[in-house]
């Protein structure tokens, strides 16, 4: 939300619509929503615990938008820009950002559809926060005077596309495993090939 509250920016496609996933052997990378993170795959590239990602997503904080949990036995499965979002929330709740006004940003972006999230920066002076997606609208927020503090999306955009890398995500429609860049990760680049 930007300072009087309206959306700013324009749609576009993000680097991560790719998706953060190389194929081994050079093939061509599978567009972003043929991958899904698990649960533990999401909380480790956004640094919450397990605990936090269940509450949310019971909570309706912050939902997987690729797969839900359908009862026991299923696994949730976040896509990238779930992973993003996750971490964003995490910044805030650090920075001491009531998960009230959390929320209320969430679902501000969940309404603009995440299209622009790598081109904004988010702001907030511990109430409010704010979205500006130009660097007048930023420094239009800090002549206000106050303290406020800010999260660049972009950033956070490639923090976790570097940690999706080293860990692993799922073919929503084939259920591969994709392994990722970690050389210590044996087991699972046999399970792959056994398959």
């Amino acid at each position: 939300m930007s300072g009087d509250g309206t959306a700013g920016g324009a749609p576009g496609p993000g680097p991560g619509e790719s998706g953060p996933y190389p194929l081994h052997g050079g093939t061509a990378a599978p567009a972003a929503e043929t991958i899904g993170y698990r649960g533990p795959t999401a909380c480790a590239a956004a640094g919450i615990t397990y605990r936090q990602l269940d509450y949310w997503a019971r909570t309706g904080l912050v939902e997987p938008s690729v797969r839900p949990a359908y009862g026991s036995g299923t696994q949730r499965l976040y896509s990238f820009r779930d992973v993003v979002v996750l971490k964003i929330v995490k910044r805030f709740l650090d920075t001491g950002v009531a998960l009230q006004n959390i929320r209320a940003a969430v679902q501000h972006l969940r309404e603009r559809g995440f299209r622009d999230l790598e081109r904004m920066t988010l702001m907030s002076d511990g109430a409010t926060v704010y979205e500006c997606s130009s660097p007048d609208e930023v420094v239009n927020l800090l002549q206000g005077g106050q303290g406020v503090f800010g999260i660049a999306v972009g950033v956070v955009w490639r923090d976790v596309e570097a940690a999706l890398s080293q860990l692993h995500g799922e073919r929503v429609d084939t259920g591969e495993t994709l392994v990722g860049h970690n050389p210590s990760d044996e087991l699972a680049r046999r399970r792959n090939r056994a398959v």
